[in-house]
Formats: structure tokens, C-alpha cells, sequence
């Protein structure tokens, strides 16, 4: 049998009396060493200066109800029980300092005694096994002229009783990464990852966050539920400001951004907040961030490290105690390199990163995210949609093989057409048919240098130059093949060798890079 090892504080209040009348009351030191089951082998009497006399009371009122308990008393100085700091030290050298004998001995962590600072320390000194110990809590019971012994609770962390707290946490995080997900049961480990990690950054981090992914992959969606998960958590009471940088030029990002002062610019008539103190204790999602001008990533970045900024015109700094949420898909490490960048800004930003991965690399998440979509677009146009059974197979290989160069918002345009030309909200095998050869044909179109370059003009001697580079880089595995195989012949002439980069500063001119080209084979 181990011995039993009692360890705990006497208290100044509950552990008080000297005169006879000190039996008519509960004592929680001494009423542990009162229980007829509970046999203690040894108390070890955490005590603080001054309390000698108490002290001897307490260990001689327990060698007088149990003979066989040895007490040990422990001199604690603590100038301030109630500082945090000071008690968790105290206590912690005490842990490292007793000698342990878990092999022959069993320990018990008594919290009943001593302010709550000691109690909170004590528990979270058991938790992290710094004191290998369960805990123990006493409390009274009926008092008679018989016993004041109360009763004690023994709490065991690891015991499977207390499995139901960890279960209440497990619980907390499901929900938590079900709001994130929209609850979707999505199927890809890659994305699923990435929840389960967003939701431990977004439930105990206010630092800014890094979404990244190609257009349509649900970045502006993912920042309002990360919104909705710390409203929910009450992290946040202030409301969701989203807004586009891309739509953004000149004086507009300052003053949409920052505000402005009265006269600030011609044009500016009156005063105007700006957004980042509108989302004063919310969550600004900047989308894009990669299209803000230099001097206003200089100006964000001062307001996310010191939560303070100048409004256009002003000479006096407002304050804004903001979450940031920045959304992107570009390349921001490449944009540094390039110049268009902060370093700082991307340093600040880049903490904490999530990419999203596109709808092609998830094809195992195409069926949960129809069946959402179907009840989204059922409740919204008061109609049940549905699938005949051929038609749906259909959609799903074409879906889970399709490129899908807009992501959801492609998957989620085509659903819509076919729900819209569907008779009594039943999409049969024509309503998919027409519906891939749409795809495939705006597909086509999408490859096109149109597709590409949009409304924008080009010379004929630049456009069929262009059209032979685009189709050379759709087929190479990388930036670095693409460039070997289109600058091959002049390789042997030249002091740099860096065609990658050449390519790159080539493709830029057309504002085009090469991870953005749709690709007729994985890179």
C-alpha cells in the first residue's frame, strides 16, 4: 500500500481557533484527518510567516484526532497572497523542490484553503503534473456534537469521470470549426487541417490573419464566420467592415481606409471616419491587400502595431483597437521582392497564414458543398431543388475533374442556372448536359488570351508574341521549365542564366503571372 500524502494550506480563516469552542465549528486541515475512510500518513502544512501560533494549534488538534498522521509544516513568505505572479512562483518552487516518491506514495492536492490566487495556482500545478497529485476539496457537512469532519471529494484530472469536461471542450471546438465551415461536412484533409487550426488561432489570438487562395475560394465568406466564431467566443462586440483594396486609388484608400479631416483634398466637404475606426473593436477583412499602394501599407501597418493612425489632413491621432483579417491571391513574397510590397507589412501579416486550397484540389468536398448549395438556393427561392439521380452523378464527375478557374463561384453560378431553368425545381439529365457544354465552352474562352487580358488592347505583334509564351508556360510543370524551353537558344550567349526570372518580369508587363494561368498539366 502507498502512503497517503496529504499537501495543502492552512487557512487564516477556515483553519482559525484557539479556544475550545474551536470544535464546535468545521476546520478543513484538521477535518481531513477526521474522516474514519480517508487515513492520511502525512500532511505536509503549506503555512505563511506570522502564523506560529495557529499553526501549533493545528498540527496538535490533528495529532490529537488522528495520532498516526505525521504533519510536516512549510514556512511559504508571500508578501501579497492575492499577486498572481508571486503566489504561482512561491508554489512552484515548492513543487520543484519536494521530493517525489510517486513509486511508494500517493498525493493529494487539498484547495479548500487559501484565497482563490492559491487555489488557481495550485489546480493548474496538478494539471500540468508539476505536483503529481489529484485533488482534494473538503467542504462541511451537518454539524453535530459527534464530528465536524464534513465531507471530502477526491478530483482525479485523468480520471474518466472528468472525461465529460475535456468532452464539453471537444464539443466547443466542433462547434467552432462547424461555424467555420458553414457546417459543411467537408471530406479533404488539407482543408479540414486548416480549419481545425484556424479556429485554435481565431479563439485565442488577436493577432491579424493571412487568408490565401485563388479568386472564388472563399475568403470573404471565411473572415465573416471567423467574425460570427469570435462574436460568439466574445472576443469581439464591435461589427465586420469588408472591403476590397482593389477598388481602392490614390486619396480614396487613404480616406476609405483612414479617414479624412474636413479640406483634407479637393472634393472632401466633410469629415469621414474611415473604415478602420469603424470596425473599432470588430474585424476588418482587407481583401486583396495586395493592391493597397505602398504609403498605405506604411500607414495599416503603424494602426496594427500600435492600434493608433492619422486621418487624412489630421494632426492628431485617432485610436481603433481593431481584429485585421487580409485576404489575397497573389504572390505577396514575390511582390516584396519586386518592390510592390511592404517586407514589414507581409512580416506582420504572415504570423499566421492560411491557404485555402482551390475547389480542383478538394474533390472529395464537391458533394457536401452541392448538397449545401442546393439547401442555400431551395430556401432562397422558396422552392425544393433537387437532382434527378442520373443528372446528379453526371454533374458530380464532371464537377470533381473540372478545373473550376473561379472556384465557387463558378460551382455556385452553375447550380443557380441550372435550379433557374429547372421545371418544378427538378434538374434532369438535359438541364446537366447543356450546363457542361456551357462550362466547357466559357472554359475555352477563359484559356483565350481574352479570357486573360480581358477588355485590355494589344498590338498584333505583342498578341501573337503573348499567345506563344501563354501556351508554352500552360504546359510546363514550372516558372523555371517554362523559361528553359522558351529561352533555349540564347541560354549559351548570355552571362544570366535566371530565365525563371525573365520570364516572370515578361509576364508582368501584361499584368499576368505564371502560377495564375490555367495549366493543361500539374505543376
Amino acid at each position: 500500500m502507498k502512503k497517503r500524502v496529504v499537501i495543502g494550506l492552512l487557512g487564516s480563516t477556515l483553519d482559525a481557533g484557539l479556544r475550545d469552542k474551536r470544535w464546535e465549528k468545521w476546520r478543513p486541515s484538521v477535518a481531513i484527518c477526521q474522516q474514519p475512510e480517508f487515513h492520511v500518513d502525512r500532511f505536509e502544512l503549506i503555512v505563511q510567516a506570522n502564523s506560529e501560533p495557529l499553526t501549533t494549534q493545528v498540527i496538535a488538534d490533528i495529532a490529537r484526532e488522528s495520532p498516526a498522521t505525521e504533519v510536516r509544516p512549510h514556512v511559504l513568505a508571500l508578501a501579497n497572497p492575492w499577486d498572481f505572479g508571486e503566489v504561482y512562483a512561491a508554489l512552484d518552487d515548492f513543487a520543484q523542490a519536494y521530493p517525489w516518491k510517486p513509486a511508494t506514495e500517493e498525493y493529494f492536492l487539498h484547495i479548500t484553503t487559501g484565497t482563490h490566487v492559491v487555489q488557481i495556482c495550485l489546480f493548474l500545478l496538478c494539471e500540468t503534473r508539476a505536483m503529481p497529485s489529484v485533488l482534494l476539496q473538503s467542504s462541511p457537512g451537518p454539524i453535530d456534537k459527534r464530528t465536524t469532519a464534513g465531507k471530502l471529494e477526491v478530483i482525479d484530472l485523468e480520471l474518466a469521470r472528468y472525461d465529460r469536461l475535456a468532452a464539453r471542450f471537444r464539443e466547443r471546438t466542433r462547434t467552432g470549426t462547424s461555424l467555420l465551415k458553414q457546417g459543411i461536412p467537408t471530406k479533404n484533409p488539407r482543408f479540414n487541417a486548416m480549419i481545425d487550426e484556424l479556429e485554435q488561432v481565431a479563439s485565442k489570438s488577436k493577432d491579424p490573419l493571412l487568408l490565401v487562395g485563388e479568386t472564388g475560394t472563399g475568403k470573404t465568406a471565411l473572415a465573416r464566420r471567423i467574425h460570427e466564431l469570435k462574436q460568439a467566443r466574445q472576443h469581439l462586440a464591435g461589427e465586420l467592415v469588408a472591403v476590397n483594396c482593389a477598388t481602392l486609388r490614390g486619396d480614396l484608400a487613404m480616406s476609405m481606409l483612414f479617414g479624412h479631416v474636413k479640406g483634407a483634398f479637393t472634393g472632401a466637404a466633410e469629415a469621414r471616419t474611415g473604415l478602420l475606426r469603424k470596425a473599432d473593436k470588430g474585424l476588418v477583412f482587407l481583401d486583396e491587400i495586395g493592391e493597397l499602394g505602398r504609403d498605405e501599407q506604411a500607414m495599416l501597418l503603424t494602426a496594427i502595431e500600435e492600434k493608433r493612425f492619422y486621418p487624412l489632413g489630421a494632426d492628431k491621432l485617432v485610436s481603433s483597437d481593431f481584429q485585421l483579417v487580409a485576404g489575397t491571391n497573389r504572390d505577396l513574397a514575390a511582390d516584396v521582392r519586386a518592390g510592390r510590397f511592404r517586407e514589414d507589412l507581409l512580416a506582420r501579416l504572415a504570423l499566421w497564414t492560411f491557404r485555402i486550397p482551390a475547389l480542383r484540389e478538394r474533390p472529395e468536398d464537391v458533394v457536401p458543398n452541392l448538397d449545401y448549395e442546393l439547401e442555400r438556393l431551395s430556401a432562397e427561392l422558396g422552392a425544393r431543388i433537387s437532382f434527378a439521380k442520373l443528372a446528379r452523378d453526371a454533374f458530380v464527375r464532371f464537377s470533381e475533374a473540372a478545373p473550376w478557374p473561379a472556384n465557387f463561384r463558378d460551382f455556385n453560378a452553375a447550380l443557380r442556372r441550372m435550379a433557374t431553368l429547372s421545371e418544378g425545381g427538378r434538374i434532369d439529365q438535359a438541364i446537366v448536359a447543356n450546363e457542361i457544354a456551357r462550362l466547357d465552352a466559357a472554359r475555352a474562352d477563359h484559356d483565350g488570351l481574352e479570357g486573360l487580358l480581358g477588355d485590355r488592347e494589344l498590338d498584333r505583334f505583342d498578341r501573337v508574341q503573348l499567345a506563344d509564351v501563354v501556351a508554352v508556360c500552360r504546359n510546363a510543370a514550372s516558372l523555371s521549365a517554362a523559361g528553359r524551353a522558351l529561352f533555349a537558344s540564347s541560354l549559351a550567349g548570355r552571362t544570366s542564366k535566371n530565365d525563371a526570372d525573365r520570364l516572370r518580369k515578361y509576364l508582368a508587363r501584361f499584368g499576368l503571372d505564371f502560377e495564375h494561368l490555367p495549366h493543361t498539366r500539374d505543376g
